[in-house]
C-alpha cells in the first residue's frame, strides 16, 4: 500500500528542512548522478555526513541508490514525491483560499 499523500509530504519537507541536504539536491539537480565521494568533494562537508544525508533523503524517496562499477553507488534525484508535496501543498492552499473567501464575504457582507 502506497504512503499516503500527508505522510509523503512530511517526509520531504523534513529533508527539506536541512540546508546541507537542499545543497546536495541542488548539486544532483545540476550535475546528475554522483556518489558521496563526488558529492563530499564539491561541499564543504565529510564523505560520512554526506552518506547520513543522502540516506535520510533515499528514505524520503528524494533520491535514489544505483548500484555502479566496484560496488560504487550512484545517487540519482527523484522528483516524484516533491510533486506529491506541492499536491499537497496546493491542496491546502486551496482549503485556506476558500475559507478566506467565506471570511472576506461574511465581513463584507
Amino acid at each position: 500500500m502506497p504512503p499516503d499523500i500527508e505522510t509523503v509530504a512530511e517526509q520531504v519537507f523534513v529533508a527539506l528542512a536541512d540546508p546541507t541536504r537542499r545543497a546536495i539536491l541542488a548539486t544532483l539537480a545540476a550535475d546528475g548522478p554522483a556518489t558521496a565521494t563526488d558529492l563530499a568533494a564539491r561541499l564543504p562537508i565529510t564523505r560520512q555526513a554526506i552518506a547520513k544525508h543522502l540516506a535520510l533523503l533515499a528514505d524520503a524517496g528524494l533520491v535514489t541508490a544505483e548500484p555502479g562499477e566496484r560496488r560504487r553507488v550512484r545517487y540519482r534525484l527523484n522528483s516524484a514525491p516533491m510533486r506529491v508535496a506541492q499536491q499537497f501543498l496546493a491542496a491546502l492552499a486551496r482549503d485556506w483560499d476558500g475559507r478566506l473567501d467565506a471570511l472576506r464575504d461574511h465581513l463584507n457582507g
